[in-house]
């Protein structure tokens, strides 16, 4: 992967998955549903393989279709209990962020988790400085990965779509950089492998197994985890 000779100015990243590891409370919020539905409890490894696109089509894939308005306020209802536990920074997350604000990089979060406990996520880790922006789920009429979203992102951080990226870890992530027009680097730390994301169409800009080497390929950046 080659790094871009075109200045980046903003940059929108997913949150889950890609910034932090939520993966333990979204699946007790999960397993709690589950339970109250009568169903066996999904695992770790199947919740994590499962999220994207927003809690709602999360839940259709694990308890189907029928009983997803069911499950979906249990799980608000539980994981507004347990959202920080096991709430970590992916590797080099803190030390990027806090980097490229330094550089004067436009920072904006763009994401499915429900806006609210997006930033609630952000204010927990104390990275409300590094971020201009926060949007989630319900914030606008829009979710990824339509490219009005994008767009909207763009529009709000003052940039334009050439000089602004996105960073995720799903095709989601990169249909959203597709359809907005702007470059799309994924990181392996979510719900997705590599082949996984190299295989996407229109092919990303880079994939990379953690913002550490992300940043050192793209921004020249030595980073250090967390």
């Amino acid at each position: 992967m080659q790094k871009s000779s075109a200045p980046i100015k903003a940059i929108l990243y997913d949150l889950d998955g890609t910034l932090v590891d939520n993966f333990r409370a979204i699946q007790l919020a999960i397993n709690y549903a589950e339970e109250a539905l009568g169903l066996p409890p999904s695992t770790h490894e199947r919740v994590r393989s499962v999220v994207g696109g927003g809690i709602e089509l999360t839940l259709t894939r694990l308890v189907g279709a029928g009983k997803m308005p069911r499950a979906l306020p249990l799980y608000h209802e539980r994981f507004a209990q347990v959202m920080f536990e096991g709430l970590t920074p992916c590797p080099g997350a803190v030390a990027l962020l806090r980097e490229l604000h330094a550089r004067g990089v436009r920072q904006a979060v763009l994401t499915n988790k429900h806006g609210e406990g997006a930033r609630a996520v952000i204010r927990h880790l104390g990275w409300n400085p590094w971020f201009e922006l926060v949007l989630g789920t319900h914030d606008t009429p829009w979710r990824k990965p339509q490219g009005v979203l994008g767009l909207h992102a763009v529009e709000k951080l003052g940039t334009f779509p050439g000089d602004t990226v996105m960073i995720g870890d799903s095709p989601f992530d990169l249909d959203t950089a597709a359809n907005t027009g702007l470059r799309g680097y994924a990181v392996t730390t979510g719900s997705h492998t590599r082949a996984q994301l190299l295989a996407h169409q229109p092919p990303p800009a880079g994939v990379y197994d953690s913002l550490i080497e992300l940043g050192a390929e793209v921004f020249g950046l030595t980073l250090a985890p967390p």
